[in-house]
């Protein structure tokens, strides 16, 4: 790779309304908002980056202020030899600020959107597409599954994303037993050959309860359990959690570091291993994690629900891989995923399909969410 030199940084806030709340064991995202970074060099080659914001929603903002006046004037006119030289060189210059504000996670989550975009921008001003330059084996495709199915309607939900095309499905669970259980066996009762079922409890339980109910649904046919505890439980709650359970249990969305996910991966009670990579590491990070992921012989699964760039960011790590991880697409209506991800990729029999065309391979059609913008920044 070239140098990269940043003259320029713009941050975005878009904020969609929704008619459904979209609801979780921790609580409910009432609007669907999305935080776009892009950045720019002195040639005019440009980039595209997602910063995670989901929870709480009207933190969006805020992280964006964070680009404004902190992070985006770090970047500028500074030169790095590559992305990841750019993101060590971020992550250990803004160490005092995560202890100095108490924030290491908005700090991590604006740090892995930079990351994001300059990845991006390498692969558009070199014509290769993100996941050949991560790996010259990539695939063209990757299994999907349709996620954020709420415990209200869940049965009818799954029934429409499969006939919008997808052939996997996730539930919310972590809402009270009889529902939780009365929830998967609907969804059971309608799977077709092939077609796996996973459920995610939000880090809802504790270890008695996480027991009972991974005791209740050993007998039907579930892919993971997702994040039964909540993910600061010390590993030997989530050991006894695993020889217990009668299922695959999957985590990981909620770790920041490298040693967080050595540990994880070295615990040997998770088998799908979670990455955001909106939430930590960029691609940066998370490349390292999937490589880690893959010499212990789990599987990968990157964790997302917000909007197109990020989506399709983890869809080209997960191409990358070239493993048997499944790609996590909100199934939830969202005009800030199709729209801000230009040309919006096809699912094709649960297949998510992407183009051929450098870096991420898409970009946001900002004239068709104008009015979804609520605050804008650059940074020059």
């Amino acid at each position: 790779m070239t140098e990269i030199t940043i003259n320029r940084v713009e941050c975005l806030v878009f904020r969609a309304p929704v008619d459904v709340p979209v609801v979780a064991a921790f609580g409910a995202f009432h609007d669907r908002p999305v935080v776009l970074v892009r950045v720019e060099d002195g040639d005019g080659a440009f980039g595209w980056g997602e910063i995670w914001c989901n929870f709480p929603n009207s933190g969006a903002e805020h992280r964006a202020r964070w680009i404004e006046t902190l992070i985006g004037p770090r970047l500028l006119n500074r030169t790095f030899d590559s992305p990841q030289s750019a993101y060590d060189a971020l992550t250990a210059e803004t160490h005092v600020w995560t202890i100095q504000s108490g924030e290491p996670g908005t700090i991590a989550q604006c740090l892995a959107g930079i990351d994001i975009a300059l990845w991006d921008l390498v692969g558009r001003r070199d014509g290769v597409s993100l996941r050949k330059m991560l790996s010259p084996t990539a695939l063209d495709a990757v299994p999907a599954y349709a996620s954020g199915i709420n415990p209200d309607g869940s049965v009818e939900m799954a029934a429409r994303s499969r006939a919008a095309g997808f052939r996997n499905f996730k539930l919310k669970i972590g809402f009270g037993r009889d529902k939780d259980l009365a929830n998967m066996q609907g969804i059971v009762s309608e799977l077709t050959p092939g077609e796996r079922f996973m459920v995610d409890a939000n880090q809802a339980w504790d270890v008695p309860t996480a027991i009972d109910m991974a005791g209740a649904m050993a007998d039907l046919p579930i892919t993971w359990l997702e994040e039964p505890l909540p993910a600061d439980r010390p590993v030997e709650e989530w050991t006894e959690l695993s020889s217990a359970a009668g299922v695959s249990l999957a985590g990981g969305e909620n770790l920041r570091g490298l040693e967080a996910y050595r540990l994880l991966v070295e615990s040997g009670w998770c088998s799908f291993v979670q990455p955001d990579a909106c939430k930590w590491g960029g691609i940066t990070g998370c490349w390292r994690v999937v490589q880690m992921i893959a010499d212990a012989g789990l599987t990968y699964c990157p964790h997302f629900l917000a909007g197109g760039i990020g989506l399709v960011a983890s869809a080209q790590l997960l191409a990358a891989a070239a493993g048997d991880g499944l790609l996590e697409v909100d199934f939830n209506d969202n005009p800030l995923r199709e729209e801000l991800a230009k040309p919006y990729p096809q699912l094709v029999e649960g297949n998510f399909i992407l183009n051929d065309a450098p870096g991420l391979g898409v970009e946001p059609d900002l004239a068709a969410v104008s009015d979804l913008r609520v605050q804008y920044a650059e940074i020059t």
